[in-house]
């Protein structure tokens, strides 16, 4: 259960401010947020157990990120790993449309994918919702199509939305947004599956639990510009902080471009 919430071209100053929550497994290995030395340009943690990642910038001012789909289903061994959309994108030269308009859905389990490059951002999901051109705008994406109505999602995104209004985008804002810990009512939680206790966790913007649960939060602030910044906190299995990092670019001058 992840959750984005992000304005594109809502802002004086910024083409996209984004704000989310990575929910996982504690014990599936990953890596911090870094420059990848396989791929200098990259900016990305990773998932060491699949190889990809659930969000990635690049120097050269492209921007992806992934959710997978709430759903019964095993993955199968022969699907491609969803991480790996965002890296197939970063780091290719299509434009977010023809790269939205290529991908083979049926190679992959249920997913919904951003991207973005110097002009467009671009939503698509295998489960329903063709490649869509966003428009400027307050949006909220978890586990399901882009701007399900689950109350974490109608509530991040009015509190980005508040932020906006108020002239308060910050780093530190954006990672309180996402601290929210507040739990769906109990007549407002679906079960489906899971123990009721888990389900209601799982509906906080911020999850907490022994097993799984937010294990890092990301805040990328992207200007008119083109300066970008991109930071992460790390939070351990009790929710507390166990990490920071942060870094900066100007969009549009990868390295690999460089004499």
């Amino acid at each position: 259960m992840c959750l984005i919430v992000f304005a594109w071209r809502s802002h004086p100053d910024y083409r996209l401010v984004l704000a989310a929550n990575r929910d996982e497994f504690h014990a599936r290995p990953s890596q911090e947020l870094h420059f990848w030395p396989d791929n200098p340009d990259v900016l990305a943690g990773r998932d060491l157990q699949a190889g990809g990642t659930w969000l990635a910038a690049h120097r050269g001012g492209r921007f992806a990120t992934v959710t997978n789909y709430r759903e019964q289903q095993k993955s199968g061994g022969k699907l491609k790993s969803r991480g790996a959309l965002v890296t197939d994108f970063v780091t290719s030269d299509d434009s977010a449309d023809t790269f939205s308009a290529a991908i083979d859905a049926q190679k992959y389990a249920g997913f919904s994918l951003l991207t973005a490059d110097r002009d467009d951002l671009y939503y698509v999901s295998n489960r329903g919702d063709p490649p869509r051109r966003l428009e400027a705008g307050i949006y909220g994406l978890s586990n399901a199509s882009l701007d399900t109505p689950w109350p974490k999602v109608e509530r991040s995104r009015a509190a980005l939305g508040q932020l906006l209004d108020s002239n308060s985008i910050s780093e530190t804002t954006l990672y309180r947004l996402m601290s929210d810990r507040t739990c769906a009512s109990v007549s407002d939680v679906n079960s489906d599956h899971l123990p009721f206790q888990l389900a209601r966790a799982l509906t906080a913007p911020f999850i907490v639990t022994p097993d799984y649960g937010t294990r890092c939060s990301t805040v990328m602030l992207w200007s008119n510009d083109g300066n970008v910044v991109l930071s992460e906190r790390r939070f351990n299995a009790a929710g507390n902080a166990s990490g920071d990092s942060s870094f900066s670019f100007a969009a549009g001058s990868p390295q690999s471009a460089a004499p």
